[in-house]
């Protein structure tokens, strides 16, 4: 028997957890669950608390989260933060199972050191950031932000039916995918569907045969940013990612093209944005992702009209919920039944 400790929230729901556990490892195990408040409320950030360096996107007060897991071997969880300080109030964990891309709220040297084993849940949310993307392009390819707004204000924009006005379709653009990892090659195979040319940039790695013979190309940075009618953004953020669309990058775009980011808020630079849309050198722009969330209310790119903003949902879907936590309770059946890890950090 292992005793276990979940610490869910609102989107993570510890009772889906926990119904994935036993269901992958029986219900011979001491399981105790409790919930976070998150998203009602919002995650906080090792930076601006004392003993927390390093750790980010953590929701729970160091105390509380070593009282609650005490003597458990293994911690399921989605936000709750591990420091080396609290790793060391906790010795008998062995395994932490993170349900999200990266352990960011996990100090992983201090883990190390301690002999405690993370793994994570790479890849849960691509499929709903994909369709969410494809959205994000429609959104702007079709005007239908432009449309929807219009109509609020009771305006009846019929002049968007002019040849000079409408929207194009996806099967006469060009549009480019940075990033081929989970959740660009998902996007890359649905834009494939709608007849679209597709570009790719990521120099870490080869299209697939299917996409490659049906026309995908793998292209440099700026051949893409050149070529594309679209440009959609899905790297990890790194060294040399970080502000990678600049201002010298977004010059680089074709005239009106549009630009999506629905992968990280560090990727941008968003003056620079502001100042191409502003412009008109970029005809629109969808963001789902920044560098500050919750964003400032009075942030220059929140009152411009030719761009549609989402608060960080595109991961959110009721299959990333289930998908994360069959993903962790299959580790934890792996740690139980003495298995190599699918996912180590």
């Amino acid at each position: 028997m292992k005793k276990i400790a979940i610490i869910g929230d609102r989107f993570m729901l510890p009772e889906v957890f926990r119904d994935k556990i036993v269901e992958a490892c029986g219900d011979g195990h001491e399981i105790r669950t409790v919930e976070q408040p998150w998203p009602d409320v919002p995650m906080e950030h090792g930076y601006a608390v004392e003993g927390m360096d390093g750790l980010k996107e953590y929701l729970g007060k160091p105390a509380e989260i070593i009282r609650f897991v005490g003597d458990a071997e293994i911690l399921v969880t989605q936000l709750a933060p591990l420091s080396r300080a609290m790793l060391a109030e906790l010795p008998n964990l062995k395994l932490v199972a993170v349900s999200r891309g990266g352990p960011v709220n996990i100090d992983m040297s201090a883990a190390r050191d301690a002999g405690v084993r993370v793994v994570n849940t790479p890849g849960r949310n691509a499929s709903a950031v994909a369709e969410f993307t494809i959205g994000a392009i429609l959104a702007e390819t079709r005007l239908i932000r432009v449309g929807h707004e219009a109509l609020r204000k009771g305006e009846w924009r019929g002049d968007l039916y002019r040849a000079d006005r409408t929207g194009r379709e996806l099967s006469e653009m060009t549009v480019g995918v940075v990033g081929y990892g989970n959740i660009g090659t998902k996007v890359v195979r649905l834009l494939r569907a709608f007849g679209t040319k597709v570009l790719v940039h990521d120099p870490y790695v080869q299209l697939s045969a299917e996409d490659r013979n049906a026309g995908v190309e793998h292209v440099s940075f700026d051949e893409l940013l050149e070529r594309s009618d679209v440009v959609t953004l899905h790297p990890r953020v790194t060294a040399e990612t970080r502000n990678m669309m600049n201002a010298e990058s977004f010059a680089k775009m074709k005239p009106g093209a549009i630009f999506v980011n629905t992968a990280r808020g560090p990727l941008c630079d968003y003056e620079a944005l502001y100042d191409n849309l502003v412009s008109g050198h970029l005809s629109s722009a969808m963001l789902e992702t920044f560098a500050v969330e919750p964003v400032p209310e009075e942030w220059p790119l929140l009152k411009l009209p030719n761009v549609t903003l989402t608060p960080h949902i595109a991961g959110a879907s009721v299959r990333t919920v289930t998908y994360a936590a069959e993903m962790a309770a299959e580790e934890v059946r792996r740690y139980i039944a003495g298995l190599p890890p699918v996912n180590p950090c």
